[in-house]
């Protein structure tokens, strides 16, 4: 097959074709442009529609492989090599769901250089797909650099007040774990004379010795993406500060750029340091789980109780990998989608409520239940499914990740999962407290009396989320078929060590 007609480069470069076109339009032609980016990231999901129906469900290892000589180091080559297993598919899927849906809620929310936003938008998802197909190191440190540039812009000029202070610390922040996981791979491709990810698991001989300080510089840029405690600081900031679809995309995919990173290099290349320090991170992320979910009671600001409420949940995830068996892993995997779906919908909701009413201070609302039944309605069905509800996906996602995580035979003692289940009572606690300060109650402020239900583009974005919300509630094993067997390896190989 011809490499530019590979399914893999249409998936990750088929964005472009919607780049190119909206780069011709005037600035003026704001609906043309909002139509050809929503188009083109609608093409790119049916491309990964089409992927799914090529990909193995029974075959663990990588498929639909293309590796494409593409320039040399010092001697060394660097090869445009692209491929996917179970989870790296599960987030692509997710990618390619969600940035539609984001595009889709910016219709009435971003009404200046709307030509300049879609093309950022669209840049940062063939980033953000590149991330998550790459196998060569080099190819995979491009993909992962280059979406700080879009998402700083995107950040920078359509955020809120405070953007520009968000859109820096969002970028020195990630910047600075970046550099020390680039000596890394340098290092790692000096010693094995390759950078591919494959070769390199085959060569873990070639940098014996250093495997703990490569897994810590590895470790150190994906836990500031992740975030792991205390390296969230920039979190807050950005989401508060992004604007809706930004928050959207942080949310349901970059943060998971830094959990893949630790599933696709951490475990693999270095699995008997990662059973070495397991313990150590498992508590720092339990340490998140707590805290995250104690900040987030406090907020009065309704979009900072759902962005600290995601320190909150991907402790789930990062306690569910460092568990180290099939159950924490498949886990942790269903739980990074299951996040970018019900963080998704709520920071969407986030959005709704503010472009009626200009705030976010929760005491500015109250009784909306009232005003807005149907908002009312689908929000607290986006509630229940990130506090956990049985029958929705947030329950199957932390149930799989506590049943690995209480079965660990890599963790110190249960305890640490003991502890960990407090933040699913924690999150009850904090969005049941937000739900009712906003929708119950009486209307105490008459300029709610008067604020416009849902509407139906409003409900076009809502409606796909909700969809696999429920399905993956109520019949998960569709999910678990596609995950499970590239875990089951993963978890196979850290075994023996």
């Amino acid at each position: 097959m011809n490499s530019f007609l590979h399914p893999l480069v249409l998936l990750t470069f088929s964005p472009l074709l919607g780049v190119l076109v909206i780069l011709f339009l005037k600035e003026e032609q704001k609906t043309a442009a909002r139509w050809l980016a929503l188009v083109s990231s609608l093409l790119t999901f049916g491309i990964s529609l089409w992927v799914l129906s090529l990909f193995n469900r029974a075959e663990a290892g990588l498929q639909l492989v293309v590796n494409q000589p593409w320039f040399q180091v010092a001697g060394m080559q660097v090869s445009f090599y692209l491929g996917l297993d179970g989870i790296s598919l599960m987030m692509v899927l997710l990618t390619t769901l969600l940035t539609p849906i984001s595009i889709l809620s910016t219709w009435s929310a971003i009404k200046d250089r709307v030509k300049g936003f879609m093309v950022f938008f669209l840049l940062l998802e063939v980033s953000m797909l590149g991330v998550f197909l790459s196998l060569d190191m080099i190819l995979f440190y491009i993909f992962w650099e280059f979406a700080l540039i879009p998402m700083y812009f995107l950040i920078g000029i359509w955020g809120g007040e405070r953007r520009i202070y968000a859109a820096f610390k969002f970028f020195l922040f990630t910047m600075a774990g970046s550099v020390l996981m680039l000596l890394a791979m340098l290092i790692m491709g000096w010693q094995a004379h390759t950078f591919s990810l494959t070769e390199l698991m085959a060569n873990r001989a070639a940098y014996a010795g250093m495997e703990i300080w490569l897994f810590l510089a590895f470790a150190l840029a994906f836990a500031i993406k992740v975030p792991m405690f205390p390296l969230h600081t920039w979190l807050p900031d950005a989401h508060v500060e992004a604007p809706t679809a930004g928050s959207v995309i942080l949310a349901g995919v970059l943060l998971k750029m830094g959990a893949y990173g630790f599933l696709r290099f951490n475990l693999p290349l270095f699995p008997a340091v990662s059973v070495q320090l397991a313990p150590w991170m498992a508590i720092l992320a339990v340490i998140g789980i707590i805290y995250g979910a104690a900040v987030a009671f406090v907020q009065k600001d309704v979009k900072k109780l759902v962005a600290y409420s995601s320190v909150s949940h991907l402790g789930f995830v990062m306690l569910g990998i460092f568990a180290l068996n099939p159950q924490g892993l498949s886990g942790a995997v269903l739980q990074m989608v299951n996040h970018g779906l019900s963080t998704g919908a709520l920071f969407l909701m986030v959005g709704m409520l503010y472009e009626r009413r200009h705030t976010r201070e929760m005491a500015a609302f109250g009784g909306l239940w009232k005003v807005v039944p149907y908002l009312g309605t689908l929000s607290l069905f986006v509630v229940l499914s990130s506090m956990g509800l049985p029958g929705l996906n947030g329950f199957v996602g932390e149930f799989t990740i506590l049943l690995g995580a209480f079965g660990s035979t890599v963790l110190a003692t249960p305890w640490i999962a003991g502890v960990a289940t407090l933040g699913v009572i924690l999150a009850a606690v904090y969005l049941l407290v937000m739900f009712e300060r906003v929708f119950l109650g009486p209307v105490t402020h008459p300029e709610n009396e008067k604020l416009a239900d849902i509407s139906g583009r409003e409900l076009l974005t809502l409606l796909p989320l909700l969809v696999v919300i429920l399905w993956i509630g109520l019949y998960p094993k569709p999910f678990f078929d596609l995950i499970n067997p590239t875990v089951q390896q993963l978890a196979a190989l850290v075994a023996l060590h």
